[in-house]
């Protein structure tokens, strides 16, 4: 009699768990599009620092693990310290947009972090590591787009797939690698 109300008690928890959680993900269902995403307009302003990718990447030929530092070794690409723009930004005043170098230098001498707004984002349940992605052999450009002939940065690269998961599993396809559900959905 015992075990029948024990295994009573762990169906009944269960099943409340799972409404439970049902019930706390509808809101962010449900959620209006235009809360979801900022349009590029409000993106663009949202930078503290309008970056020039065309100018770094492009021109200069400035390779994207200089300023992303910990793609090939971590997780997350990494957002460049401001002590790596001031590297540069110490002697170069930066003819094309001075105001911006200036509050580069201005973060520098207050001791401030860059509060950089992030642009390439994926759902919170999955993870998209950087180093297996680097170590394999690909260029910034298959996930990134041609990165080096954007000005600034204002959203994703269509090239990007919007952080879908169709197009990610499309590329472990076309490449024949790993399309085990841990290898994203840890």
């Amino acid at each position: 009699m015992l075990k029948q109300w024990t295994l009573g008690a762990v169906a009944l928890l269960a099943t409340a768990g799972t409404l439970a959680f049902v019930s706390a993900q509808e809101p962010a269902a449900t959620q209006d599009a235009s809360e979801a995403a900022p349009p590029a307009a409000a993106a663009a302003t949202a930078q503290p620092i309008q970056f020039p990718h065309d100018t770094h990447a492009g021109t200069y030929q400035i390779d994207c693990q200089y300023c992303h530092f910990s793609a090939e070794r971590s997780v997350d690409a990494g957002i460049p310290p401001v002590s790596t723009c001031m590297g540069c930004h110490t002697m170069i005043n930066g003819s094309q947009n001075p105001e911006e170098v200036a509050k580069i230098r201005e973060y520098a001498a207050n001791g401030e972090s860059i509060p950089w707004v992030r642009i390439h984002k994926v759902a919170d349940h999955v993870h998209f590591p950087h180093m297996r992605h680097i170590n394999a052999g690909l260029d910034c450009q298959q996930c990134h787009g041609e990165i080096q002939t954007i000005g600034v940065l204002e959203e994703p690269e269509p090239a990007w797939g919007k952080g879908k998961m169709g197009w990610c599993v499309s590329c472990h396809v076309e490449l024949d690698v790993a399309r085990d559900c841990t290898v994203c959905h840890y």
